[in-house]
């Protein structure tokens, strides 16, 4: 899990369970897109929470959440 310090002293990770994130202060959590199958069963990752594309189709779920997970590290949580 990346951690990344703003310079307001806040900061901004893409959710994930490795860290007790409580524990470093008051948490606010958003959605950073919706992983979802579409009408063939295949599984779209759309970003557009974080103004980002609509990537896939995949084939597996798991796919689709490291594929957004990837975009979010690239162009959102370093942005």
């Amino acid at each position: 899990m990346q951690l990344v310090i703003q310079p307001d002293g806040s900061l901004k990770c893409v959710y994930g369970e490795a860290i007790d994130l409580h524990a470093l202060g008051q948490v606010s959590i958003s959605r950073g897109s919706h992983v979802e199958p579409d009408s063939n069963g295949q599984w779209l990752a759309d970003l557009s929470p974080v103004t980002g594309p609509c990537l896939g189709p995949f084939p597996h779920r798991s796919d689709a959440l490291d594929a957004e997970v990837a975009w979010l590290e690239a162009n959102w949580l370093n942005a």
